[in-house]
């Protein structure tokens, strides 16, 4: 009889011809999630769902399918082209797809970071953050301009140390599938050790929240050492219950405008400023202008810790409620 650990292992060192599509297998358990959700809601938070908001982000969810439908190949002939001038290979073993699941998960931290704290990364990656509810369906609303961003060069330069492209999307298509149940408010805490290991609904509320406190906080995919590690780590406070959406909320269900608005604010501020600033308003934070006249995450964090003393993150303290009318345009 065959040792099943060993016919995983032996599996996991063969080379497979493509990435596996792991999200179109994951797709029913994702439905049925949802549905589930929906039946929680109704009996215990009514509000979890508002169907325009809800049918926004399967609009936009089908819409980045579709992109990433038409740009895959160029992503894959980009990290194949990188793999051709590898400097090492890495062997298919069971520790080299260990290895590169968390290095995947390393750089989605650094990816994700860059798309909070870079305004032209900011504009594709806002999409996910528009909607005022948090729910599973929440987790469906992705980009559909990564690509023209070029995001993905984030997650494909480790073929250029040797890890095959086919592994290496497999290896992003798990961590994207991992990140889905974690956009739900069905889930308080995990128990403390998860916790402190892994990244939680607890955790990712805080991420999606527009409080000042939890502004640019929690950044991680799936391991929540990386915000440990780097000092972007806010756990979620009893006593401040997360508000969602973004800083100037968008008050439109309209599919377009939630999609493309903040590539049409980066024209309008670069046609509008003056020459020496045009690039800042392409690299620099969201929220920054040259001027002063807009407030960025960095801005309303520090003004309110200054207005409540500094908080230690453990430290269950009320925030002051600031209503600050930022402009994103």
């Amino acid at each position: 009889m065959t040792d099943p650990v060993a016919a995983v292992l032996t599996a996991l060192s063969q080379p497979i011809p493509h990435a596996v599509d792991v999200i179109a297998y994951a797709v029913p358990a994702l439905i049925a999630l949802i549905l589930i959700e929906i039946a929680w809601a109704r009996r215990h938070a009514p509000d979890a769902y508002e169907p325009r908001d809800m049918l926004t982000s399967l609009l936009m969810g089908l819409g980045s399918t579709i992109a990433g439908v038409l740009v895959a190949g160029a992503i894959l002939g980009a990290a194949q082209w990188l793999y051709l001038h590898r400097i090492a290979t890495v062997p298919y073993v069971w520790w080299s797809w260990l290895a590169v699941l968390v290095l995947d998960d390393f750089n989605y931290y650094w990816a994700h970071r860059t798309g909070h704290r870079v305004r032209w990364f900011w504009a594709a990656h806002v999409n996910h953050h528009t909607s005022q509810h948090y729910n599973l369906s929440t987790a469906l609303r992705q980009t559909w301009t990564g690509f023209f961003a070029l995001s993905f060069a984030f997650r494909i330069w480790p073929a250029f140390v040797g890890v095959p492209p086919e592994m290496l999307l497999t290896a992003g298509a798990i961590n994207t599938v991992g990140q889905f149940w974690i956009h739900t408010e069905a889930v308080r805490r995990m128990p403390g050790w998860f916790e402190w290991v892994f990244n939680t609904p607890s955790h990712h509320r805080v991420h999606h929240a527009t409080n000042p406190l939890y502004l640019d906080r929690n950044f991680a995919g799936v391991l929540m050492i990386w915000d440990r590690l780097f000092g972007t780590f806010q756990p979620e406070l009893d006593d401040e219950p997360a508000r969602y959406g973004v800083i100037r909320q968008l008050g439109t269900f309209n599919l377009l405008h939630s999609v493309f608005h903040e590539w049409k604010g980066i024209l309008a501020d670069c046609i509008a400023a003056p020459w020496r600033h045009k690039l800042a308003y392409l690299v620099r934070e969201p929220g920054w202008s040259h001027d002063g006249s807009r407030d960025s995450s960095d801005t309303i964090r520090a003004r309110c810790l200054a207005r409540n003393g500094a908080l230690a993150p453990d430290q269950p303290q009320r925030m002051a409620d600031e209503q600050v009318a930022v402009r994103h345009p």
